[in-house]
């Protein structure tokens, strides 16, 4: 249901013509054509309207791309957009405000859903969202009004530009779906939580009087965020990259995204992109990103157990988001990428960053120093190193424990040692023992998903029967108080499918071992709206349709 316009020119075919052919093979590829919606917009700057024509491609057009709602098919909806490649060339902040709009309106439906479904996982009465909604006001105030102030003497302020007009544009393009759906739209405040969601689960302990738990200043430990493993084969024949997220599975509201944005902005690095995402969110969140300027980043989430440390979260700073999308634009390193990301921490999301510099990665040959650069947040505190050594060797393992011995001291970990046992310990909590043990089986794709699905906790002696202390976690399997969450996805990819864009991905909770595929049917109170009954999904290509590398 893509239709291309075709126009013809002085008598020969029109350059802008799309490969409609490439289009819906890859399409097709990847699920069914059935639901896909296409758009064009244009900007008229005389009006400072948007035109939006819907069920077209035309590649004279501000932006133009498609959504495949596909998730209830292979649990992964897509959506690819281009934007700043019109005929007529806008300012940057025009291109990002477009390509904001056009995501909106293509998939405003999932943003309302996914917004009701992420709402009462962190919202749990008035006064957490008074308070979470004077922060945000108060952290957009200062942004945009920083961004103004510095714009033209400050890359970093330049591009904090373009994701404040990405934002108003995908806030706008909701609006003109629900006005045109006679639907309430999402509010400016439903937008900025949606992409908070990461700062906001140290954000509003922070904010809420009370949520400090005892044990001398520290907080309790939680459930773990996400596993990651990076590997290089004996002989440098390839590099594998692979992420598995965990939180809770009203989250699996999955898009693919891939975006290219033509700027003019003189110190971007790129503007071509493809990352795992979510409705509404301008950023992964996972993160799983392959980038224009050959760098590759993932991330676990690291807790910080010593609350005091929160007194120096402030809305005068950048969000955790807004930084991760600000150096995979600026950097073309991963020193640059440390650089950037440690300008005006938040000390809110506070993970282990890992980018591999594909540049420095000479297969069959060498690593370069510089090809893994490995960063950890906490508030008042962003460090980094170069372990590319650690690739020499073989992998890099992420999950949930600081590398740093600073960063691991003053988040508590140490304390939580002593208090808990093992599981804190950065080289022998289960799942450091477990990638370990089986990373040397890791030879290629299918047994990069394999370790990465992993979850034997009825056998493996590293488990002892929690279905939590394994690669891939299933909470909801636990035998007493089963909730609905831990890991639910793994995105994979190697060295030569990253420099074309590609990776295979899965949604939902891991079956491997014969374990159940998991089903909202015991877990009905938990908001799921939209959200497949059932997850048994397989892996499926992701790969952009629109642009090639």
């Amino acid at each position: 249901n893509i239709h291309i316009k075709k126009k013809r020119a002085k008598q020969t075919a029109n350059p802008y013509l799309l490969d409609i052919g490439r289009i819906l093979y890859i399409l097709w590829e990847i699920s069914c054509i059935t639901d896909v919606k296409a758009a064009t917009v244009y900007w008229d700057a005389k009006e400072k309207t948007v035109l939006l024509k819907e069920g077209v491609l035309e590649k004279e057009g501000d932006a133009y791309g498609y959504f495949n709602d596909s998730l209830s098919q292979t649990g992964w909806s897509v959506l690819e957009i281009r934007a700043g490649y019109g005929d007529t060339r806008e300012q940057d902040e025009i291109t990002y405000f477009l390509a904001g709009y056009l995501e909106g309106f293509l998939t405003a439906p999932q943003m309302i859903s996914h917004y009701a479904n992420m709402y009462p996982q962190l919202i749990t009465g008035p006064e957490v969202l008074s308070l979470v909604e004077k922060f945000l006001t108060k952290q957009s105030t200062w942004t945009r009004q920083q961004v103004k102030l510095n714009r033209t003497t400050d890359p970093l302020w330049h591009h904090t530009g373009f994701i404040v007009a990405q934002m108003d544009g995908l806030q706008a393009g909701v609006a003109d779906w629900a006005k045109k759906k006679g639907e309430k739209p999402l509010s400016l405040f439903a937008v900025q939580f949606l992409n908070a969601v990461g700062d906001l689960l140290d954000l509003i302990p922070t904010l809420v009087p009370g949520s400090e738990l005892p044990l001398g200043g520290f907080k309790y430990p939680g459930m773990g965020h996400c596993s990651a493993l990076i590997k290089m084969l004996p002989g440098f024949e390839n590099l594998l990259f692979a992420h598995s997220s965990w939180y809770t599975y009203a989250a699996t509201m999955r898009i693919y995204k891939h975006w290219d944005f033509n700027i003019s902005e003189p110190n971007t690095a790129t503007g071509k992109l493809s990352f795992s995402s979510y409705p509404g969110f301008l950023v992964s969140l996972d993160d799983f990103y392959l980038l224009g300027s050959g760098l590759m980043m993932t991330q676990t989430t690291n807790n910080v157990f010593n609350a005091s440390l929160f007194s120096q979260v402030t809305p005068q700073s950048l969000l955790a988001w807004q930084r991760v999308r600000l150096a995979n634009a600026l950097s073309h390193t991963g020193k640059e990428w440390a650089s950037t990301f440690s300008r005006y921490n938040s000390g809110t999301y506070n993970n282990q960053y890992m980018i591999v510099d594909m540049r420095k990665v000479n297969l069959g040959h060498s690593l370069e120093e510089g090809a893994l650069t490995v960063v950890e947040q906490i508030p008042g505190l962003v460090e980094f190193s170069d372990q590319t050594q650690a690739l020499r060797r073989g992998y890099w393992p992420s999950y949930n424990v600081p590398f740093h011995p600073r960063i691991y001291a003053l988040s508590g970990y140490g304390k939580m040692w002593e208090e808990y046992g093992e599981d804190f310990s950065y080289d022998l909590c289960p799942r450091a023992k477990i990638f370990r043990r089986d990373q040397a089986e890791v030879k290629d794709l299918d047994s990069l998903k394999h370790i990465m699905r992993y979850n034997d906790y009825k056998n493996d002696p590293y488990s002892k029967g929690d279905p939590c202390k394994s690669i891939c976690c299933r909470n909801d399997l636990r035998h007493q108080h089963p909730t609905p969450g831990g890991c639910y996805d793994t995105k994979v990819t190697d060295f030569h499918m990253a420099q074309q864009f590609r990776a295979e991905a899965v949604n939902g909770p891991t079956t491997q071992g014969a374990l159940p595929p998991f089903s909202w049917d015991s877990f009905n109170t938990t908001a799921h709206q939209g959200l497949p009954d059932r997850y048994n999904f397989t892996f499926i290509r992701m790969q952009p349709a629109l642009f090639m590398p």
